[in-house]
């Protein structure tokens, strides 16, 4: 999957344009599914809304992720194919540095697709991706999105879960699990219930999260006092009052 189309990278709009031509790329490669298209979509506008740009408050909740993640016993970077076709270099960076396992968790979920985005996760310098053994269940949720691997997601105390569906997400929760959700809408239940609501385009939040702990990495006071400082209510607060009272230009 490539960069390469016929858009100058003067046009006002070309960041937005990339990112559309990367997902519709990725469903032609069998990545991303056809619903991945309007989920897109929807972030889009919401993107839109608080101005194209990450927020302070957002910026606050990726140190704050960082350092939950540098801190983790066992952190895993949950992926699906949105995640994979938007960032999969970012992600795979982001494990690097801070230790982190790499699992495919779909909603739509077939064999074809897990493995696709696992051999494009490799392609991007991955050398070891969960996801594909599928021997344990997250409970209180039924059919194939239910399926993780037992000793990724299923034995994390801490997951970064990107665009993720509002039950799941909360099932996650439930099961003891620090839950750091990236989510462009500050009133879905993914964001509302997370522990870390990042409320920033992925493009954006995987590289501020990964030069976060980049500067955390070793410094387990800095790390905790990331934890302590974030409050998930103003950094949700902070967001919708972006979308209501922001200028368009």
């Amino acid at each position: 999957m490539s960069d390469d189309v016929d858009l100058p990278e003067s046009h006002p709009r070309y960041e937005s344009l990339l990112t559309r031509h990367r997902i519709e790329a990725g469903v032609d490669r069998g990545i991303t599914s056809r619903q991945g298209l309007i989920a897109q979509g929807r972030g889009e506008a919401f993107d839109y809304l608080l101005g194209e740009h990450t927020l302070d408050s957002a910026d606050d909740a990726e140190r704050a992720a960082a350092a939950h993640i540098l801190s983790a016993d066992h952190a895993v970077i949950s992926v699906n194919g949105n995640a994979a076709a938007l960032v999969p270099g970012e992600l795979v960076e982001l494990a690097e540095v801070t230790g982190a396992d790499l699992e495919v968790n779909l909603f739509n979920r077939t064999e074809e697709r897990i493995e696709a985005i696992a051999e494009y996760l490799r392609e991007h310098g991955a050398t070891d991706v969960k996801g594909l053994t599928a021997d344990g269940r997250i409970p209180g949720l039924d059919h194939e999105r239910a399926k993780v691997d037992a000793d990724g997601i299923g034995a994390a105390d801490v997951v970064l879960v990107p665009l993720e569906d509002g039950d799941r997400a909360e099932a996650l929760g439930e099961m003891g699990k620090t839950e750091l959700v990236i989510d462009l809408n500050p009133q879905s239940r993914s964001a509302e219930v997370a522990a870390v609501p990042i409320i920033d385009n992925i493009i954006r939040a995987i590289p501020n999260i990964t030069e976060h702990a980049r500067d955390l990495c070793g410094d387990p006071a800095a790390q905790q006092d990331a934890i302590d400082t974030f409050d998930a209510d103003s950094a949700l607060t902070a967001a919708e009052r972006r979308i209501r009272e922001g200028d368009l230009e």
